[in-house]
């Protein structure tokens, strides 16, 4: 006999002992227990989400907008002309003296292939501006950065930034290093 025989054998011979009071009452919690099991593995988990999911449809429409953003940003990049290297470097040239200034040098990579722009001191926005403008003008994509924030003093020495310090603003970070940029084949 194995154990769950046993077991109904007890229960036959012990449930007919009670009194129909007690088995109303022994039924009664069975069936609450029943149903708090059934509202904590069943329902409770289905409400959260249902609860939930006004927000996460919000993330997932926002997140959809921003890709369909960047699809139609790769769709204008991709139908864009095909830019000889040429103009590709005259371009990358021209935005390093208009966004960069004195705080950049343009330089021939080492492979060949590419070019160098080496940077000082410059502002993290007007860098990531001057990638986006690489980017779209020059068709120059970075293949490596080497990139170290400036020293606090390098940041002070600057007059904007010294400017910044006195009107109580925190200084802006700054980034020195290098960036290998390719370019368009040849």
């Amino acid at each position: 006999m194995n154990w769950l025989e046993s077991l109904e054998a007890r229960w036959q011979a012990w449930w007919p002992e009670l009194e129909p009071r007690e088995q109303r009452l022994i039924g009664a919690a069975a069936a609450l227990v029943l149903l708090a099991l059934l509202w904590w593995l069943a329902l409770a988990p289905a409400l959260r989400t249902l609860s939930a999911a006004p927000a996460e449809h919000a993330r997932l429409d926002a997140q959809l907008q921003q890709m369909t953003t960047l699809q139609t940003q790769a769709k204008a990049l991709q139908a864009q002309p095909r830019a000889s290297r040429d103009d590709a470097v005259r371009a990358l040239e021209s935005s390093v003296r208009q966004s960069l200034g004195a705080n950049a040098q343009l330089q021939p990579a080492a492979s060949g292939d590419g070019v160098t722009v080496a940077v000082r001191t410059v502002p993290a926005d007007t860098l990531a501006q001057w990638l986006a403008q690489a980017r779209s003008n020059a068709r120059a994509v970075p293949r490596e950065a080497h990139l170290a924030r400036s020293a606090p003093g390098a940041a002070a020495a600057s007059g904007a930034a010294a400017a910044g310090a006195k009107s109580g603003e925190p200084p802006a970070v700054r980034w020195d290093g290098t960036l290998v940029m390719g370019l368009p084949a040849r």
